[in-house]
């Protein structure tokens, strides 16, 4: 299992490397596009849709919802840039949705009938899924040399990996015994840690290569690493909340040894709207490098 994990692992970098520094804008756009819809199919799981035939009517129906995007946001093969002001208005929605989801943790498991319906359960597959999508797609069109999407992602596996370890060699207090038992505060703050320590990292070669920094702007993005382990927790602990509703490990079987495509974001798509806002508001000269 660990060889198999380790492979997968290795052709998902490699993947995201090559899809993120070759591809086009919009052909990177269209690629997440497909990647997301297959999100979709597994959050049918979460729903309770058992047959291929209405997990295939959600999917569908968040593709309409895509293609809207792309008219919407401008996302076409000449644009150099997409509407930023729509694409913040999204990513507002989106950070909206997870602080109420962090709400719903807070109170869970008493909580359940309030939340617990499939209506319910798709339509926070539409506020996870499309800001996501939106806010990724914004971060390649600011730098398409995708120096923001690697950010993103290597910010947020070093909040999973500081608390992997940390949380085997010192956790001792429970954070969410209910929702996931092996998660510790210890966990939590060794997460941070490396967070901010590869944050700090990422900030100077930010102003040393791309950006010239302010004070001001630097304080802000030191303390968007809070801001990412916050959402990465709340992220993990959400997925585990509409597994555990539903009686599954794992969200699908399309990624051999780590289970499905959420799986593997689950905190990823809960740190983006957060993310791509400070990044939008902090930096606005992004969009001229």
């Amino acid at each position: 299992m660990l060889k198999q994990r380790i492979i997968t692992a290795v052709i998902l970098l490699l993947g995201l490397i090559l899809a993120t520094t070759l591809l086009p804008s919009f052909n990177f756009a269209i690629l997440l596009a497909l990647v997301v819809l297959l999100g979709s199919w597994e959050w049918g799981g979460f729903i309770g849709l058992t047959d291929n035939k209405s997990r295939l009517g959600y999917s569908a129906t968040l593709a309409i919802m895509l293609v809207g995007l792309f008219f919407l946001l401008k996302v076409t093969p000449e644009a150099e840039s997409i509407d930023s002001l729509r694409a913040s208005l999204i990513l507002g929605l989106g950070l909206l949705f997870w602080l109420v989801v962090s709400l719903i943790l807070k109170d869970y498991p008493h909580n359940a009938e309030q939340w617990n319906d499939k209506s319910k359960i798709a339509t926070m597959g539409l506020l996870t899924l499309l800001p996501t999508w939106v806010g990724i797609v914004q971060l390649k069109y600011l730098l398409e040399q995708g120096y923001l999407v690697f950010a993103l992602v290597v910010m947020v596996a070093a909040v999973d990996i500081g608390a992997y370890f940390t949380g085997i060699r010192f956790g001792h207090n429970k954070l969410a015994p209910q929702l996931s038992p092996n998660k510790s505060w210890e966990g939590v703050w060794g997460g941070l840690s490396l967070c901010l320590l590869l944050g700090l990292l990422l900030i100077w070669a930010l102003h040393t290569y791309l950006l010239k920094l302010g004070p001001l702007q630097i304080g802000l993005l030191i303390l968007l690493s809070l801001a990412v382990t916050f959402f990465d927790v709340i992220g993990d602990l959400a997925e585990s909340m509409l597994k555990r509703n539903r009686h599954i490990k794992d969200s699908g079987a399309l990624l051999p040894g780590h289970g499905g495509i959420q799986d593997r974001v689950d905190g990823l798509i809960a740190v983006v709207p957060s993310f791509v806002l400070t990044l939008l508001l902090v930096l606005p000269d992004l969009g001229d490098l």
